[in-house]
């Protein structure tokens, strides 16, 4: 990252990652600034991991540089490196947003459970809520803590969760604590039962890896079924359950909805998610 010259400083932000060249964020913010006629910048920022530390130090120096988007591996690893990080952040453990404040400190929060309700509220049907009933989570990674964290926030009193390592999912549920009941992989489609809503966060499903196998067969015909993948946008998961006549809600909600909070931070203007925005995204 070098400085720009005193006469061309504009608002600037990006994101960060190792390696960064598949995100879709660039084509997300670029669009909100083309939409709302903002001068600005939004750049993919490869920044290897050994030099995220001076990287994340340098940040408050650059002129226009108001903040950046945190994406794997670096999402934990930044955490400690903030002045200041909201509760969100803290519950998740991860920092996804970097915001440099107005006297050069740099403030973290973790947005991604901000999208993924936020998609839910956008794309599910009418009158569904989250809090109708029991949720039922696959995986007990980064991505399922921040769903158990929002879920949580939205007031789901039970969340069962399965995980391929069950003691991963007994973690959780220590951290987390009794609303989040840990559930053996095999025992996955019988715990369906019941459920208000199903969340995949593993990598099950996506685009070059194994497929997520799990029988529908005890899932209620009303409950909502979400993919946080988006590539491909309509897994074999939401394929399985639109069939048989559940309500979905595909992954790219999430992402679009999670970039909302960082570009009014960073460039003054509360965006908002549309379908010519997913159109955009999507033929990028």
């Amino acid at each position: 990252m070098s400085a720009a010259n005193d006469d061309e400083i504009i608002p600037r932000a990006g994101v960060i990652g190792w390696p960064v060249a598949h995100s879709r964020s660039p084509k997300l913010h670029g669009f909100w600034l083309k939409q709302h006629g903002l001068t600005g910048r939004y750049d993919k920022l490869p920044v290897p991991p050994e030099d995220l530390a001076g990287f994340i130090a340098d940040l408050p120096k650059e002129p226009g540089f108001r903040g950046v988007n945190v994406t794997i591996p670096h999402k934990i690893a930044v955490l400690p490196m903030m002045a200041q990080i909201d509760d969100v952040a803290r519950r998740i453990g991860a920092v996804n947003t970097v915001v440099v404040q107005p006297d050069g400190s740099l403030y973290g929060s973790n947005t991604d459970a901000f999208g993924f309700i936020e998609s839910l509220k956008a794309d599910a049907p009418a009158g569904w809520v989250a809090s109708a009933g029991p949720a039922m989570v696959l995986g007990a990674g980064g991505a399922a803590r921040a769903v158990i964290v929002a879920l949580l926030d939205a007031g789901v009193a039970e969340l069962r969760l399965a995980n391929r390592s069950i003691e991963k999912a007994v973690a959780l549920a220590d951290e987390f604590g009794h609303a989040v009941q840990p559930v053996a992989w095999d025992d996955r489609a019988a715990a369906l039962a019941g459920v208000n809503l199903l969340v995949n966060t593993t990598s099950l499903g996506m685009a070059g890896q194994p497929p997520l196998e799990i029988a529908l067969d005890d899932l209620p015909a009303t409950a909502l079924v979400n993919d946080i993948v988006y590539s491909p946008l309509v897994t074999d998961l939401l394929a399985r359950a639109k069939g048989r006549g559940n309500p979905v809600v595909d992954g790219l909600g999430m992402l679009l909805h999670q970039g909302r909070p960082g570009f009014k931070a960073w460039f003054g203007v509360a965006p908002s998610v549309t379908p010519e925005l997913r159109e955009a995204v999507l033929a990028d």
